[in-house]
């Protein structure tokens, strides 16, 4: 069975944020997964995969502007549709 709905291919580096360079919104139309060190995770808010880290939210802290404050964490990144 093939998809009638072709997917753009995913980027290297991808951000959740429409604010930033790196956010392109026809690879959101679809469901993304982030898989990281051999692990799903569903709280990723930017990744690089060349680069091999993922930015995540710390918890519930928030910065000044009230969005969540990121660490990132270096690993082996793999960015898929589900």
């Amino acid at each position: 069975m093939t998809d009638a709905i072709a997917r753009p291919e995913l980027p290297d580096h991808l951000s959740i944020d429409p604010s930033s360079k790196f956010f392109v919104a026809a690879v959101f139309e679809h469901d993304i997964g982030i898989r990281f060190n051999g692990k799903d995770r569903n709280d990723v808010e930017e990744y690089s995969v060349s680069e091999g880290w993922v930015k995540v939210p710390a918890g519930k802290t928030l910065d000044r502007k009230g969005r969540p404050l990121l660490i990132k964490l270096k690993g082996t990144v793999e960015a898929y549709y589900r």
